[in-house]
């Protein structure tokens, strides 16, 4: 139902002191408790820098973040929704404003009469205003829930800045470490062809049986077929790392580094409480659920009646009898809308919005529970992995030293050729996990990293990856 009145000054002076009353009242959105006073783990060490990877000291990996900074297509994806936030949160706030129009209408008509035909010109020109007075707060809490949207989105850029240099230098530290371990194969093959020749030197001499010679091939052989293996993963992680980069898939991206660096120690975590601050996507879970506490109060005030000020203000001219009825004209009006009969549908709205509400807080919460849990995990990999370490640097000194003696009492002529190539398949073996374990160790730093968080990601430009998206779609 709606009614239409002019309306006394004194109502309107009322209606501006009391807008901006509130039906609801902001909802707790705090962090599950207790938070534990520690991390189980410890993390003692140094501070997590703020451009992390730069602890590795190469500038072949500062390039390639440098690079997936400005040409990552999901970074353009995130920027535009932030656009798209940002350009909401401006509606929104325009919403708290008076709208002013300008309506003009002109026109030419003719009439007959005892007094013979008239043709005449008519026109009207005006100013018309309109502002929703806020009496329930409706629209500022809409305001808000656009608002915190858009600080949410920008979170979850920085969370994507984060979670994209951890990809970079995983995928460029894998490629590394495949190309180690295709050297370590070729090394090896290279290896076991010198053996095999001395061991068909032997037998042409009639020292050794052709079993032997047999199963120096076969261990040749066996070293052959996994040389494919690094081949293809260097390969395979240069190519994921080139879509990282919003290229097509290339070979050679990542250099020609062949070295593993040393790991850094672990960096200091912290205490679980400083880590929700340094989370974009824990923060940005947050100001979700902030937003969804504003639309409840939106979706309150909706079920309430709303007060409209409408004002008109302009010229007109009107041809009558041969003349011309000219002047100014005016209206200041109240226009009051209250919802009478919606089969529910309002109700309904602020059922779901709790509803979203409650969901969103539940959210909030698994955000801070993963985040504590990420860093506990990587804090535990690492040490489990720097342990693993250096039991496999003792294999390795042990698969060496016993390749060597296994060797020599072969060519001596103490025992045969099998101690041999077990020694050698071992002493392979243990050279590639020990690649493969500190390659491990620097992921699980990344991993850290990347579970610590940090702020450097606010310093990074995001208006060279819109601008790249923008290329990109013309």
């Amino acid at each position: 139902m709606m009614s239409r009145l002019s309306f006394p000054i004194p109502l309107l002076i009322l209606l501006l002191l009391v807008a901006g009353c509130t039906l609801h009242a902001p909802q707790a959105t705090e962090p599950p408790h207790p938070l534990p006073a520690a991390f189980l783990e410890g993390g003692g060490g140094d501070v997590l820098p703020g451009r992390w990877w730069e602890t590795f000291g190469d500038p072949r990996l500062d390039a390639l973040m440098a690079e997936a900074f400005t040409g990552n297509l999901d970074l353009a994806q995130a920027v535009a929704r932030l656009d798209q936030l940002q350009a909401l949160s401006r509606q929104a706030e325009a919403g708290r404003r008076p709208t002013l129009n300008v309506e003009g209408r002109a026109g030419r008509e003719g009439s007959s009469s005892f007094g013979g035909d008239a043709v005449g010109t008519s026109y009207r020109l005006s100013l018309a205003a309109a502002f929703e007075v806020d009496l329930w707060n409706k629209i500022r809490s809409r305001r808000d829930a656009a608002r915190l949207e858009e600080e949410a989105s920008r979170e979850e850029v920085a969370a994507l800045y984060l979670r994209l240099s951890a990809q970079v230098a995983d995928l460029y530290y894998l490629a590394v470490e495949q190309r180690a371990q295709l050297r370590l194969a070729d090394s090896t093959i290279a290896a076991y062809l010198d053996a095999l020749a001395r061991v068909e030197d032997r037998y042409r001499e009639g020292l050794v049986p052709a079993l032997d010679v047999y199963q120096a091939r076969q261990n040749l052989a066996a070293a052959r077929a996994r040389r494919p293996l690094p081949e293809a993963g260097a390969a395979q992680a240069e190519h994921a790392l080139a879509v990282l980069l919003g290229r097509f898939p290339e070979a050679g991206l990542a250099g020609t580094v062949v070295e593993l660096p040393t790991a850094p120690e672990a960096f200091a975590a912290g205490l679980p409480s400083e880590l929700l601050a340094r989370r974009p996507d824990v923060t940005a879970a947050l100001l979700r659920l902030r937003a969804s506490d504003a639309r409840i109060g939106a979706a309150i005030a909706e079920r309430f009646p709303s007060f409209n000020l409408l004002g008109t203000y302009g010229y007109s001219s009107t041809p009558f009898g041969g003349t011309d009825i000219s002047g100014d004209f005016w209206s200041l009006l109240l226009q009051l809308a209250a919802p009478v009969l919606d089969g529910g549908r309002r109700r309904a709205e602020v059922e779901r919005s709790r509803a979203l509400f409650r969901e969103n807080l539940a959210r909030y919460h698994q955000a801070v529970l993963g985040a504590v849990r990420e860093v506990e995990d990587a804090l535990s990999a690492g040490r489990a992995t720097e342990a693993r370490i250096a039991f496999l640097a003792e294999r390795q000194s042990a698969a060496e030293a016993t390749l060597r003696l296994s060797t020599e009492r072969y060519r001596q002529g103490l025992s045969d050729y099998l101690p041999v190539l077990t020694a050698q398949t071992l002493h392979f073996e243990a050279q590639s996990q020990l690649i493969a374990a500190r390659r491990q160790l620097i992921a699980d730093r990344i991993t850290l990293a990347r579970a610590l968080g940090g702020d450097w990601m606010m310093n990074v430009p995001v208006v060279s990856v819109a601008s790249e998206a923008k290329d990109f779609s013309s």
